[in-house]
């Protein structure tokens, strides 16, 4: 029986169904040092991932390795020239998470905009004495610009939300989208620069790349509108987290919204001492049924890549489809 490494924590219906097909080792317990996930995939044949960094030192010390799913659709986290060279798989879950996000990263938008986390933090402080007509005055959604960087699924998601709040929409992406999704979304596409500049309110749903390392800097965050907000349900890194800090300190900007953190779960300190900021930790996919649906997801993209199952030899999401039927190297 082939074995494979489930690294994280995940629902034990889902482990269940992988010890139909596999010899598991399941990690109940905190994330692995480096050290301990590069020993323990060391005689696996396969592995489950929820973010955790899998590179070229790893995959040479598991020569039996030949797929690496990751229960996120971002993979940042693997080292794919490694993966490549190696000719081990990696697979992703795409598309099951879109609405989720997108509803967060709505929620986390109206709640920057809105200054609901520092007013609820004033309430809580048993500050609230009166009615002022200028008590956490914050900025409209509803007629207002929205920006988005990044039009994939998850920004298109998005672009449709804005329907219903009468918003205009304008994104920026590394290539343009086919015009009739522009039409559908009556979405228009601008610079980077030119987004910044007239947004009201900016999200940023773009993956994680060395180029898109700090999108988001003193340069940019200079070009937005003071009264606009920035919400980041991306990837930590694509913002510098140092550089809006003082943006918003020094009301550069009007308020935030972070969902994702350079380094995470550390973060930067500063980050807690800026009130017109709204942080939660990286939950914009955390509904049960999208949590399951990845988990399933995952799962079924480890079976089918090791030759189980009935999509046996075809994964549904291969991130590198080329090393599928190669001889590991």
């Amino acid at each position: 029986m082939q074995k494979i490494l489930v690294a994280r924590p995940i629902f034990p219906d889902v482990i269940e169904r992988l010890k139909q097909y596999f010899d598991v080792d399941w990690n109940q317990g905190e994330v692995m040092p480096a050290d301990e996930l590069t020993r323990r995939l060391a005689d696996k044949d396969g592995a489950l991932t929820a973010g955790d960094p899998v590179g070229a030192a790893a995959l040479a010390a598991a020569p039996r390795l030949r797929v690496v799913s990751n229960m996120a659709v971002g993979y940042n986290n693997f080292d794919m020239a490694a993966f490549n060279a190696s000719n081990v798989l990696g697979t992703n879950t795409p598309d099951v998470l879109n609405e989720s996000t997108a509803d967060f990263g709505w929620a986390l938008m109206m709640a920057a905009a809105r200054r609901l986390a520092e007013s609820e933090h004033w309430l809580r402080a048993g500050k609230w004495q009166k009615w002022a007509y200028d008590g956490f005055l914050g900025s409209d959604l509803y007629g207002s610009t929205l920006g988005v960087v990044g039009m994939g699924r998850i920004g298109q998601a998005l672009a449709r939300r804005a329907k219903g709040f009468n918003m205009q929409v304008i994104y920026h992406n590394r290539s343009r989208v086919a015009l009739e999704i522009e039409a559908e979304l009556n979405a228009e596409y601008v610079s980077k620069q030119d987004l910044l500049r007239r947004a009201d309110h900016v999200v940023l749903v773009l993956p994680y790349t060395k180029e898109n390392h700090h999108t988001i800097g003193a340069a940019e965050l200079a070009l937005m509108k003071p009264s606009a907000t920035l919400t980041n349900i991306a990837r930590g890194g694509i913002v510098d987290d140092a550089a809006l800090v003082e943006a918003l300190r020094s009301k550069r900007i009007a308020a935030a919204g972070l969902d994702v953190f350079e380094g995470e779960p550390k973060l930067n300190p500063d980050l807690l001492t800026v009130p017109n900021i709204v942080l939660t930790p990286h939950i914009a996919s955390a509904t049960e049924a999208t949590r399951r649906a990845m988990a399933n997801l995952a799962a079924d993209n480890l079976i089918a890549a090791l030759g189980e199952g009935p999509r046996a030899g075809r994964p549904p999401n291969p991130i590198n489809p080329d090393v599928i039927g190669k001889a590991r190297s």
